[in-house]
């Protein structure tokens, strides 16, 4: 039985797959202290901010100000929180 594969459907499993893929980065005890993890982890972070703001919150079709405005937050949170990591260390 073949089902139509949709767009949404597709995201959400690729969001799944990042989720994996922020944990195993995250946990691996082959971690040095370098700062590719970290980037990894919120890079894939922005990507299914931007997945879920811009398709299951259905901004993709709304008014360019929302969009702006909600993806802008996504990013100021991001860079606040590597701000505070960067400044902590």
């Amino acid at each position: 039985m073949n089902l139509p594969c949709k767009r949404i459907d597709a995201l959400w499993l690729a969001t799944l797959v990042a989720t994996g893929i922020s944990w195993w980065v995250g946990e691996s005890p082959h971690r040095t202290g370098e700062g590719w993890p970290v980037a990894i982890v919120f890079a894939l972070s922005l990507a299914k901010g931007l997945a879920i703001a811009l398709d299951y919150m259905e901004l993709r079709g709304a008014p360019a100000l929302w969009r702006r405005f909600v993806v802008g937050w996504l990013l100021c949170v991001i860079l606040a929180v590597v701000a505070v990591r960067l400044w902590a260390a």
